[in-house]
């Protein structure tokens, strides 16, 4: 009778540290998918409700949810540098992790002035390690300004330092017409070159979307830009997420690939 007793306290045992493992929370990291960028990411609040969407605002719904987080954290305005010198990357780094992705998209900002008192957010051209000292009216301070590709270079090193996957986009492109074709950005160039030696990946989003465009007319991709020759509709935000899709799609070595919807 003992030993039936005994048994029957190892068998309850057993059974309420089973469930107490069963309960502890998963250690397996669920990836997150960081998107920044500009206005043309992210508009406004990212509600649409003033009619411009950017395409990240639609990029959850390609994705499995249930498998990857999706953050887009692209604010409107911001250029390559000021994502940077407002803090946003630095919060970003904090939860940034090994198995994450950032899917980066600047370029629209960046030819802007670099000391002006509206904004201050330009970048200097090219890629190159060249710099300048100014004073930044709107922060107060001196400040150094690199290149375009210098600050591209810093998201893609410091991301695969913390062992995420960075994957670099071509600006999309504005709806600006020069003899029946779409005028391209020489900030196109600049990204790829980044992304080529740096070890990141890269989508020609601006190629893609303006062959997208001159397939259509004139007239009908008017219809996604309400407001200006820039910022998209939900109609134009939905077909420069599809083209990002797509170029995800197409490079068979970036792992981000799998965790798209069927």
């Amino acid at each position: 009778m003992r030993r039936k007793t005994n048994d029957s306290r190892i068998i309850t045992l057993f059974l309420i540290a089973l469930l107490c493992f069963s309960a502890l929370p998963s250690t397996k990291h669920k990836p997150v998918l960081y998107i920044i960028g500009d206005s043309t990411v992210r508009n406004g609040d990212g509600t649409g409700r003033n009619g411009q969407v950017g395409w990240g605002t639609v990029m959850d719904t390609y994705f499995d949810t249930s498998r990857i987080s999706v953050r887009n954290l692209a604010i409107g305005g911001r250029s390559s540098r000021t994502f940077i010198t407002d803090g946003r990357w630095d919060q970003i780094l904090v939860t940034l992790t090994k198995g994450d992705f950032v899917l980066i998209q600047f370029g629209h900002n960046d030819a802007g002035p670099l000391n002006d008192t509206a904004r201050a957010r330009g970048t200097l051209r090219g890629t190159g390690e060249d710099s300048v000292s100014i004073y930044n009216p709107i922060r107060k301070m001196q400040e150094t300004v690199h290149s375009y590709g210098w600050y591209l270079r810093k998201y893609v090193m410091e991301a695969k330092a913390k062992g995420a996957i960075p994957i670099i986009c071509s600006p999309v492109p504005r709806a600006t017409w020069k003899e029946g074709r779409i005028v391209r950005s020489e900030y196109t160039d600049w990204a790829r070159e980044v992304a080529e030696r740096n070890g990141a990946f890269f989508i020609d989003l601006q190629e893609r979307i303006a062959l997208r465009y001159e397939a259509l007319d004139s007239t009908r991709v008017k219809r996604f830009f309400p407001a200006d020759h820039t910022h998209t509709n939900q109609e134009g935000a939905e077909l420069n997420a599809a083209e990002v899709v797509k170029g995800l799609q197409s490079i068979r070595a970036c792992r981000l690939r799998k965790y798209l919807r069927p």
